[in-house]
């Protein structure tokens, strides 16, 4: 199953095993079962996995390693389903310190992506912000990766409120001047790009650049999702791996041209949004793990890297009572039952 209207793909996270040794600065140990379960989860409800992007850790505990074998693990799952898949590529496994470095990253991570099957999703490259000295630097690391691609990409543009180091992409702090460059880079290879996904949390900056661009785009803004998908965008958002459920029903009612169910349906999720994405929003995927535990989609709260403790108590119980407002939980009586543990071991009565 999937949506007729738009183009939607849940970003996945990991979950880490919980016997596994997974603190700060650890090689990640994943539970691979109850991982590639949640993608299942995931395609039951219509929803492409965008895998190994940042919902899953990249940057922030995920390893090259790691990841290199989750991509080759999902894209096979998918196979076996039809689902569909894309997959980040990065620079993340070097330490790339000139601008052929990083291209050549690029072009040894997208080798990996492609030779699995999976979409690539070129992601935004913290070596080439830390390199690149403007827009001119920029077009050479992605024009030549693009001339490469066997098939049409998506391009990720996180901005800096999701990745601080990612401050100044495409060559500017300037976002009008940064948007300048992007556009020109994507008219130039609108061949090779398929979409661009867009993380800045600016529903007006969106909307100019889906006017501006011949090709889709992928909302990242988990604060405006419901408006922007209606006004035209496709989907690429972490929020959806925890909302999965309410997603489906909401595409499935434009698909249908029911716009008054679509809003009934997502309106209700933007407080558990906004709260799951609040600032710093880059701890984000914490609240997005705690909730597919409090769900039963994995045995233990824990997380690699040790980012479990990137969210406070406050926030993550917060979060488990605007989830269980909106009725997420299939199974209250777990989520429930898993929340008064988490509560005993913080010491909260």
């Amino acid at each position: 199953m999937s949506f007729r209207s738009r183009i939607a793909f849940a970003a996945a996270h990991v979950a880490a095993d919980p016997a596994g040794d997974n603190r700060p600065g650890a090689p990640a140990a994943l539970d691979w079962d109850a991982t590639l379960a949640f993608r299942h989860h995931l395609w039951r409800h219509g929803l492409g996995v965008a895998e190994a992007v940042d919902t899953a850790q990249r940057g922030m505990g995920l390893d090259w390693a790691a990841t290199r074998e989750l991509i080759r693990r999902s894209a096979a799952e998918a196979r076996s389903v039809g689902g569909r898949i894309a997959a980040g590529a990065g620079t993340d496994h070097l330490l790339p310190s000139t601008v052929d470095g990083v291209r050549a990253a690029y072009e040894e991570q997208v080798e990996v992506v492609e030779s699995t099957g999976a979409q690539v999703i070129l992601m935004a490259s913290r070596a080439l912000a830390a390199v690149a000295r403007g827009p001119r630097d920029y077009h050479a690391v992605y024009g030549e990766v693009l001339r490469q691609v066997r098939e049409p990409v998506i391009l990720h543009w996180l901005g800096p409120v999701f990745d601080p180091a990612l401050k100044g992409y495409w060559g500017s702090d300037d976002l009008d001047l940064a948007t300048d460059s992007f556009v020109e880079l994507v008219r130039a290879h609108a061949d090779k790009v398929d979409g661009v996904k867009v993380s800045l949390l600016d529903a007006a900056h969106e909307v100019r650049l889906r006017q501006a661009l011949s090709v889709r785009v992928y909302t990242g803004d988990d604060f405006h999702y419901p408006e922007l998908i209606e006004g035209g965008s496709d989907a690429l958002l972490g929020v959806f791996a925890a909302i999965a459920p309410v997603a489906a029903r909401a595409l499935r009612a434009l698909d249908s041209g029911d716009h008054d169910g679509y809003r009934a349906a997502f309106e209700p999720t933007l407080p558990l949004a906004r709260h799951l994405f609040e600032a710093p929003t880059y701890y984000y995927k914490t609240g997005i793990a705690f909730l597919a535990w409090l769900s039963g989609h994995q045995p233990g709260f824990t997380m690699v890297g040790g980012l479990q403790a990137g969210r406070g108590v406050p926030h993550l119980r917060t979060a488990y009572h605007l989830a269980s407002g909106i009725g997420l939980f299939e199974d209250p009586e777990l989520a429930q039952r898993r929340m008064r543990a988490f509560l005993t071991v913080a010491g909260v009565a």
